[in-house]
């Protein structure tokens, strides 16, 4: 497949794991952002895993997108030649020793590791004093991982060890030289700090580049979920050493290593956006600077999804319905569980999961054995990807039974469409459900909110609305008042409008105006 290539751009922006290989949330709002700003030039700057984990765009790329490069940072981890033996700079690798006490220590927020982390950055750039090869093949490399793993590791294994150690670091080489090679841009927007933000904070740093940070959700927060829930990271302790208070040390490293990103991306963006309070909150307690901090919500295009009310049955039909990927994070599993006590009073009802299931395979096929072993082959379908379009009018309630999210779009899709929601109590669902400030939940509430990972209450609460015709409208109108009022597009595009005319020293034509 060719992309676009081009010798310059307005705005780089910076994404992992997102758009256009992967649909929904975070990329249906990045399609958005590029289709709302046609007189901007966009570059984007794809960052994944291996090449082997992404088959084909789920969007069409927008004209405005000049420049398109995609970087897969696990792959060619093997050493391509047999490797010669160096000594490795040792001024390069004392700062390095120094950075890993420091975050060891807790103070990887402060300035002086920041500059630290800095300069080290710096000389991973292809030409600088820390090349790739010094930290896979040197002597310097060698006796600080020996010494770091004697010092801190509870894990035996220093085999294990040793592979984490090169496949944790090895992407900030390849992010180091994307940075070096990447074509001139007025300005860097990345959707989440991780990998991406840490290359726009290099950009930023080491060519002065105007930086936006949009996060939908915490990274930092969302990848210690993933961490703990995994499987692929080793804990090598036996049953004697193991402590049910300590996570591995090999977890804990992965953890350190998001949080020390995501502090990097927050010293170098400006400005630091949230999609609601509590998570504006949570990055200032993470390391970023108040002063650079605000809010804009998500916004949803009314005008799609206000005609799907005139295309609803009289009666409100008894269909759940899940919309988003098929993976652990969504807890689809806690959707099918109750499923099983909605269908055992509600006998008609459906529930419906509609996202991809390529995402996770191994996890979507634990989703499908619990269909089977709980008896609901015929009441819960997996419809893959859908158009919302065409769900809406079909279903009687949206639920998303997740452990994390941010500020949903499928939630303010379905209120304009005027179908309520049950969800659990994460990121703003409970503001988007029962209103923010005094004028917000005077509108009522749209739905039901209920705790993570239960099951019976997910399903009691979807009942009740079901089951009571005057509360799910009472719910179906104060849904789509809400979102009428607060959560519009163009009230989300007016303000990115003057955060990208602010970088970029005004609107770029007429029609920014």
């Amino acid at each position: 497949m060719s992309h676009p290539k081009a010798a310059e751009a307005d705005i780089a922006l910076l994404l992992e794991g997102t758009f256009p290989y992967v649909s929904g949330g975070v990329s249906s709002w990045i399609n958005q952002i590029i289709q709302a700003f046609p007189e901007y030039r966009f570059a984007l700057v794809f960052l994944g895993s291996q090449r082997s984990d992404y088959s084909q765009f789920k969007y069409k790329l927008p004209a405005n997108v000049v420049h398109f490069e995609e970087h897969f940072l696990y792959d060619g981890l093997a050493a391509q030649n047999l490797p010669h033996a160096r000594p490795g700079n040792e001024a390069t690798f004392e700062v390095l020793r120094g950075i890993v006490n420091t975050l060891r220590e807790g103070s990887a927020g402060t300035e002086q590791t920041l500059q630290m982390l800095r300069a080290v950055t710096r000389e991973m750039a292809p030409g600088g004093n820390f090349p790739l090869e010094d930290f896979l093949y040197s002597e310097r490399s060698w006796e600080l991982i020996c010494d770091t793993y004697r010092e801190y590791c509870t894990d035996p294994s220093f085999v294990d060890y040793f592979w984490t150690v090169r496949i944790m670091f090895k992407p900030l080489w390849t992010l180091a030289s994307v940075a070096q090679n990447l074509i001139p841009v007025r300005m860097l927007h990345s959707a989440s700090t991780g990998y991406a933000g840490f290359l726009g904070a290099v950009l930023h740093d080491t060519r002065n580049i105007p930086f936006a940070l949009s996060e939908h959700g915490i990274y930092t927060k969302e990848r210690q979920i993933d961490l703990l829930k995994s499987e692929w990271i080793r804990d090598n302790r036996n049953v004697f050493q193991r402590d049910p208070t300590e996570l591995s040390y090999f977890r804990q490293m992965w953890i350190r290593l998001f949080e020390w990103m995501g502090r990097y991306c927050y010293a170098a963006a400006d400005p630091i956006i949230a999609l609601y309070e509590t998570n504006r909150l949570r990055q200032v307690q993470d390391g970023a600077d108040p002063a650079r901090t605000f809010n804009i919500p998500n916004g949803i295009q009314l005008a799609r999804f206000a005609p799907m009310r005139d295309k609803r049955p009289a009666q409100v039909p008894p269909v759940l319905c899940l919309i988003g990927r098929v993976v652990p994070i969504k807890d689809v599993k806690t959707f099918i569980r109750a499923m099983r006590r909605v269908v055992n009073q509600m006998p008609q009802a459906e529930g419906w999961i509609a996202g991809p299931t390529d995402e996770d395979p191994s996890y979507a096929r634990e989703c499908e054995n619990l269909v089977r072993s709980l008896g609901l082959e015929n009441h819960v379908k997996f419809l893959g990807f859908q158009k919302v379009e065409d769900l809406m009018p079909k279903i009687g309630l949206i639920v998303l039974s997740s452990i994390s999210e941010a500020l949903p779009l499928v939630i303010l899709e379905g209120y304009a469409a005027g179908v309520p929601t049950v969800s659990t109590d994460v990121g703003s669902c409970r503001q988007l459900i029962e209103g923010l400030g005094e004028e917000d939940r005077a509108l009522g509430s749209s739905g039901s909110v209920v705790g993570i990972a239960d099951p019976q209450a997910l399903a009691d609460a979807a009942i009740a609305l079901l089951n009571d015709p005057a509360e799910w409208n009472r719910a179906s109108q104060a849904a789509i008042a809400r979102v009428e009022r607060y959560y519009t597009d163009s009230m989300m595009f007016g303000s990115y409008r003057k955060v990208y005319q602010k970088a970029l020293g005004g609107p770029a034509t007429d029609e920014a105006r």
